[in-house]
């Protein structure tokens, strides 16, 4: 009898080591979960929504596994994101929290806004004001916002919502260094 129960607690334990050993290799390089905090992304993002993110989608790095481990480098099986694309990256400044954005900008393109419209390399972004009436959070706050279908230069489509007043009105032009990309 006390045999039996001391074979039932290792085969429990073997049972919840495989699983732990699953759900790693399945997390690190197929799919991962994500919690949206919060509202930087709505309307196509809301707080507490929950999405899985593709691990392979452009490669691997360091950051695909757990603890980001030293292990090569470069990015193996590389593949370059388009415009559009929702990514979750991490920053080297900070190698701890997951940031979720839209890519606008490639290596060598220039961003700016002016009068608050978005220019990608001295181009006005396509972009079609919409009625839809979404209510974004900032905080405690909920400004007014005006929502346009942006198109990007490849053809991607997506809904941007700006705050009618102050922010993203002008701003400087921003240069994508070589290797680098830029989010919004």
């Amino acid at each position: 009898m006390k045999n039996n129960l001391w074979f039932s607690i290792i085969d429990n334990v073997k049972t919840i080591i495989y699983a732990l050993i699953i759900a790693v290799i399945i997390r690190s390089l197929f799919f991962q979960p994500f919690y949206i905090p919060s509202s930087s992304m709505e309307p196509t993002l809301l707080i507490g929504d929950r999405i899985f993110v593709s691990k392979y989608a452009y490669g691997y790095s360091k950051h695909s596994f757990p603890f980001s481990p030293p292990l090569f480098e470069k990015r193996l099986f590389n593949k370059k994101p388009n415009y559009g694309d929702l990514v979750v990256f991490k920053t080297p400044e900070d190698n701890r929290t997951d940031f979720i954005k839209r890519l606008i900008g490639m290596p060598g393109d220039s961003i700016q806004f002016i009068n608050g419209k978005l220019f990608l390399n001295n181009n006005e972004i396509q972009r079609i004001k919409i009625n839809n009436k979404f209510k974004i959070r900032c905080g405690p706050l909920r400004p007014e916002v005006n929502s346009y279908e942006e198109t990007l230069p490849n053809g991607k489509k997506y809904i941007a919502v700006y705050n009618k007043q102050g922010t993203y009105l002008n701003s400087d032009k921003f240069e994508v260094p070589t290797d680098h990309y830029f989010f919004f």
